[in-house]
């Protein structure tokens, strides 16, 4: 068990990886030691991350239309030293889980050391790849991490309609070869209006394969993917109303036999039928986390609000806990999540969601608005033309 004190009492890291918030009564009981926090006259400061999404290169050779991170094939790689020095400020702030990224971190020969140094520091290290660099023996090296998450954006041509090239059979190439290495697979799954109507049989199709869970992932305008083309990317509002039935059954079809989830920048779309927010909260089920429970560090070593971040970074100087604590670019995330305009302000479902993906509604509105997609603020945007 690995507790982290909280104004609230105290997260606590169980055996298994599951995080679980627990008040001051419960934490004493835990023998979490006494915090200053617990002080309620001291001033409440910005919460620090849970997980950190951690860029170890600009290469890969695939060019997917939508990258988020405009990888190329002759991008750079983070030294190691660097990425050491990154770690080692993630943990000092009570991090838990970081997750390397890129381009295509498989093309790194030291990945693996990478992660048996994250575990050094009682951190949990996951990565995502599309299996690109794969081979038997590399994956015979990522023993440390605590599951490796290959993009598959599904069966039926959803593949190729998502990514601009058909890499389906590579993806189940890599997630076989994780596993017959004793390495814990989960998919990614990046959800277009191309895909979706595929999206339980590429779930069959994951559980098939032994992955242990599908992650499912909005499409969001960063990088690659910020151009024009996201407009005939995005789910229609149809598939959106019909997002949460199709999940839900397929959660009633598989059971405990896969796990399924869905990133923070999904949550809005599900807000008509999802309407209990103590619920959702319970089950550690959010909106937006960008500069909250949710952080991200670059290539150059600056902070961000989260991985699709484009916008000019939060300076590099200082400690990671220092920056994180008084970065503008971060508080601009938080001040976005505590102002709540209309219709968010007055929805029931505001302490959970927190207004929606961020970086969907400034690539749209050009700034922080609620999420324009979100069929809360859509209908409530159809009542005041109205009127």
């Amino acid at each position: 068990m690995r507790p982290r004190p909280e104004r609230f009492g105290a997260w606590v890291r169980v055996d298994d990886g599951t995080l679980v918030a627990v008040d001051r009564t419960l934490a004493r009981a835990l023998h979490v030691e006494e915090t200053p926090l617990w002080d309620d006259a001291r001033p409440e400061a910005p919460a620090l991350p849970l997980e950190v999404h951690v860029a170890v290169t600009a290469r890969c050779p695939a060019g997917c239309s939508g990258c988020y991170q405009s990888a190329t094939r002759d991008g750079d790689d983070v030294p190691f030293e660097e990425l050491a020095r990154t770690l080692d400020g993630l943990a000092a702030m009570g991090v838990f889980t970081v997750a390397f990224g890129g381009g295509e971190p498989m093309l790194r020969d030291d990945l693996g050391a990478l992660a048996t140094y994250a575990r050094g520091l009682d951190l949990v290290p996951v990565v995502t790849t599309s299996g690109i660099g794969l081979t038997p023996a590399r994956a015979r090296t990522l023993g440390d991490f605590a599951q490796v998450n290959v993009s598959h954006d599904g069966v039926g041509g959803g593949y190729e309609a998502v990514r601009g090239y058909d890499g389906a059979s590579a993806a189940d190439r890599a997630a076989r070869t994780l596993l017959d290495a004793g390495v814990s697979v989960g998919l990614n799954h990046v959800l277009t209006r191309q895909n979706f109507a595929h999206l339980a049989d590429t779930v069959r199709h994951a559980r098939a394969l032994g992955a242990r869970e599908v992650q499912v992932l909005r499409y969001k305008p960063a990088g690659r993917a910020a151009s024009l083309d996201y407009l005939a990317r995005r789910l229609t509002q149809d598939q959106v109303r019909a997002l949460a039935p199709a999940l839900r059954a397929i959660a009633e079809e598989h059971g405990e036999g896969i796990s399924i989830r869905v990133d923070c920048a999904t949550v809005p779309l599900l807000s008509e039928t999802l309407t209990d927010a103590a619920q959702l909260a319970r089950f550690g089920v959010f909106g937006c986390e960008a500069g909250r429970h949710l952080g991200a560090v670059r290539r150059d070593g600056s902070l961000a609000g989260c991985s699709f971040v484009t916008r000019e970074p939060a300076p590099a100087e200082g400690s990671l806990a220092e920056r994180w604590e008084s970065a503008p670019e971060l508080e601009r995330f938080r001040a976005s999540v505590r102002e709540r305009p209309e219709p968010c302000a007055s929805c029931g479902l505001r302490t959970v969601c927190r207004g929606g993906c961020r970086i969907v509604s400034e690539h749209l509105t050009g700034g922080f608005a609620p999420d324009p997609e979100c069929p809360r603020v859509l209908a409530w945007k159809a009542t005041e033309s109205a009127r």
